[in-house]
């Protein structure tokens, strides 16, 4: 797992060197096809990656998005009608069958479909009209880390592209020369490892944790409670800053460790009330992203978002709660490339 973490900066660089121009072909090709929707299919880590696209193609676009439920094709045979309709299967191995079948049926019912994958070779890929590689090498730890990053990467290119080829109005930077900085900027987020593991310390004995954020930051809460359950085994719940409000804040206390990512825009904004009431329930606060915030916290973690668009600070983001994970399952006593019951490629069905 440490070594993939410290893979990502080369991963972002090979994408935008070797990936981005084969993304932007995809993406004028599916643009001329016009679709009137967006669904995006995947599961664990994948399905954060395609609820960022989500947000990416209803803010950037304009165009209506959901995530599917497979089950509504796998178990139970519904054949809806996807004609105009562009499904996003997101999936680093392309090997689960669910997602194979899901996709396959989506085709059949007239849908534009579009594989998301770390594996050009696999059936998910064969089973797609299209194919975007995230180019992410072969990733063997069990917790995946360099291939969420690139996920997110990719489909912003992919979304960008779309924009483009659309004639969005806006001035904007091309994707390739906005997400420019990022190879660098992620090796100086991950050269402050021991920041991580000094922050690490307070959640050794922790019985559970509540991550939040709004906008762009949500599916980082996401995946980063989903990296701290699947290697340390800590309950972690993850909530949109809005829905935490309706009902769950009344769990935390002043024992309550909270994680917030505060993306510097307007999901940040739209966080800060929330922030104020965590802190009048006193929780143990610890915010990830935006400076302002980070000194008002009990501890934090800065990150280097100055210039950064708001829409590519989930792949900074992330970086830290990566980090977090891995230094709290050892702290733990635990073995971050041997999590239990867990293996490389899911096949649900």
């Amino acid at each position: 797992m440490a070594a993939e973490m410290a893979e990502q900066p080369d991963v972002l660089r090979r994408i935008l060197a070797e990936g981005a121009s084969p993304i932007r072909t995809v993406a004028e090709q599916v643009a001329a096809r016009r679709p009137r929707f967006v669904l995006f299919t995947a599961r664990g880590t994948s399905d954060n990656a395609a609820l960022y696209a989500k947000y990416l193609c209803e803010v950037r676009l304009g165009m209506p998005c959901g995530l599917t439920s497979m089950s509504t094709t796998t178990a139970y045979g519904a054949r809806p009608d996807l004609r105009d309709c562009l499904v996003v299967t997101v999936s680093q191995s392309g090997g689960s069958p669910d997602l194979v079948a899901s996709t396959r049926a989506a085709r059949e019912g007239g849908a534009i479909t579009l594989a998301v994958t770390n594996n050009a070779g696999s059936a998910l890929a064969a089973v797609s009209e299209f194919h975007l590689d995230i180019l992410a090498g072969p990733e063997r730890a069990l917790p995946a880390t360099k291939t969420y990053t690139a996920e997110l990467l990719a489909l912003y290119l992919f979304v960008d592209g779309l924009r483009d080829s659309w004639g969005h109005p806006g001035p904007h930077a091309a994707g390739d020369l906005a997400a420019k900085a990022l190879p660098d900027l992620a090796e100086s987020v991950l050269a402050r490892h021991a920041e991580v593991k000094a922050l690490a310390a307070r959640y050794r004995f922790a019985e559970r944790m509540v991550l939040t954020s709004r906008g762009y930051g949500y599916p980082t809460a996401k995946e980063a409670a989903l990296k701290l359950m699947e290697t340390s085994y800590i309950p972690a719940l993850s909530y949109s800053g809005a829905d935490l409000l309706h009902g769950p804040l009344a769990m935390v206390d002043n024992i309550s460790p909270v994680i917030a990512i505060v993306t510097d825009g307007k999901g940040g904004e739209a966080l800060r009330p929330v922030l104020e009431r965590l802190r009048d329930r006193g929780a143990d606060l610890v915010v990830i992203g935006s400076h302002t915030e980070v000194d008002r916290a009990a501890a934090g973690f800065a990150l280097p978002t100055e210039g950064v668009a708001e829409e590519l600070q989930p792949v900074l983001e992330i970086l830290p709660l990566q980090m977090l994970a891995y230094e709290v399952t050892l702290a733990r006593g635990q073995d971050p490339d041997a999590p239990r019951s867990l293996a490389k490629v899911t096949k649900t069905h």
